[in-house]
């Protein structure tokens, strides 16, 4: 994961202000994962744990792993229920076949080496077991309408962003299979706000601890360019002009995608 230990060590205080569980997203993960009682699952890179103890609050097991302590610490506070540990995708600290479904949700970009990855993951999982993926891809963020105020930190984050062809391709090395993918786009009433849930709603970019929240402004940015790209924004938010810019770059990519594989 790619210096995503150090990151998330620096924005885990105050994550959960901002950083909460979606309904809609839970809700489909579960959907996809279709997960049994008794049974064993893992969140990799599963951060503060906002998912993960949902997912287990509905009586299903889970480990969580994570690269980052303090991450862990705030996941520890909500669940002394599910075993909390440090890892990463490249190193899962499990036996082999003994997961029944794995998840990941917003942190494949984070994955320092994608067919490494998804070789542990297959190491880890049993067999018809299945993965969701919750994630964007570059293709996607190449759409998004902040690519005009913040070039430079989308640039850098287009580029940390695996495109879904580097995904098929290290997950079927990995002797993997991609059953399902399921665009998302963006809703009003988006609780977890990641970096581009402020599509909508472009106040919130303007907000300190909607950016402390998101990786993107807290490691890859330029102050310079944030400044100056936040001081354009508000102004077209109060002009208006913010309305054609959306318009401008409005898709039917999808702003983000569900992936559902299989072993």
């Amino acid at each position: 994961m790619k210096n995503s230990k150090a990151l998330y060590n620096k924005i885990g205080i105050g994550y959960n202000n901002t950083r909460k569980p979606d309904k809609y997203i839970l809700k489909k993960i579960i959907e996809l994962l279709q997960p049994e009682k008794e049974k064993l699952y893992l969140d990799i890179g599963c951060g503060t744990g906002n998912y993960t103890v949902e997912i287990a609050n509905e009586d299903f097991n889970f480990i969580g792993v994570d690269p980052s302590e303090k991450m862990l610490e705030s996941a520890r506070t909500k669940s002394n229920q599910i075993n909390w540990k440090i890892g990463t995708a490249e190193s899962i600290p499990a036996e082999n076949d003994v997961f029944d479904g794995i998840i990941g949700v917003l942190t494949i970009h984070h994955w320092t080496n994608l067919e490494k990855a998804f070789t542990e993951l297959y190491r880890t999982l049993k067999v018809n077991g299945k993965i969701v993926l919750f994630t964007s891809t570059s293709e996607q963020m190449k759409g998004y309408w902040l690519n005009k105020y913040f070039p430079k930190m989308l640039k850098e984050s287009i580029n940390q962003m695996p495109t879904f062809e580097e995904i098929k391709t290290a997950s079927e090395k990995a002797g993997l299979k991609i059953i399902n993918t399921e665009k998302y786009f963006i809703q009003n009433d988006l609780e977890d706000l990641f970096l581009y849930a402020g599509k909508n709603r472009p106040k919130l970019y303007l907000d300190e601890n909607v950016r402390k929240g998101i990786s993107s402004f807290a490691n890859l940015s330029l102050k310079e360019e944030v400044e100056k790209g936040l001081s354009t924004l508000e102004n077209d938010v109060q002009s208006n002009e913010i309305e054609k810019t959306i318009n401008r770059y409005k898709n039917n990519d999808g702003d983000y995608l569900f992936i559902q594989i299989e072993k």
